[in-house]
């Protein structure tokens, strides 16, 4: 039977990997992360290989700089409660509220952007990644290349994420969108029409 200290030894060995997926899935460098986190590279690097033993001091900037619980980031194991507690995440005006909890892979996100007060200038950018979104409410304005769409409920696009995009709110009232992001090669699957015999 495993014990307590088998099942922390066990989330430490597999925490250096898990910070490498977490980082790469953001496309950082050791610098960009260095520099959000105040860490050093040297010592994100030692912690990512496993040369560096985890303290708080190192782990709570860094699950504030990957926008997630300590628990989840250090992969701490299930307490049995079903209930999800989604933790509301703020950046640049609005809300990101993770709906996955694993590191890597495709992910989902809710993301709420609250209404236009005036015309906003897009910043375009990119990374690695594809990316997947369906407008729930409101109208979406989606910066892609060199089209500049407007989405409303129930529409739904996909891009690969090295497009520069950027989205905002087309309209006075709040939008909400579920996002898919997944890892570059990693696309969603949607089945536009039911197969022959109802299959």
């Amino acid at each position: 039977m495993a014990t307590v200290d088998d099942d922390l030894e066990a989330a430490l060995t597999a925490l250096g990997p898990r910070l490498r997926r977490l980082r790469r899935h953001r496309g950082l460098t050791l610098a960009e992360l260095a520099a959000e986190t105040g860490i050093s590279e040297s010592t994100l690097s030692r912690l990512e290989s496993g040369g560096r033993r985890p303290n708080l001091e190192l782990l709570l900037p860094l699950a504030r700089a990957h926008g997630m619980p300590l628990e989840e980031l250090i992969g701490a194991p299930q307490t049995g409660d079903p209930r999800v507690h989604l933790r509301p995440i703020q950046r640049d005006g609005m809300t990101y509220i993770r709906l996955t909890h694993k590191a890597g892979g495709t992910q989902a996100y809710k993301l709420i952007i609250p209404g236009a007060t005036g015309p906003t200038a897009p910043d375009p950018q990119r990374h690695e990644g594809y990316e997947w979104l369906y407008v729930l409410s409101g109208r979406l304005r989606l910066v892609l290349g060199d089209q500049d769409l407007i989405l409303a409920p129930g529409e739904v696009a996909e891009f690969d994420t090295h497009v520069p995009h950027w989205m905002g709110n087309a309209g006075a009232t709040p939008v909400e969108l579920l996002i898919l992001f997944g890892p570059q090669g990693e696309r969603a699957h949607v089945r536009a029409r039911p197969r022959p015999n109802g299959g």
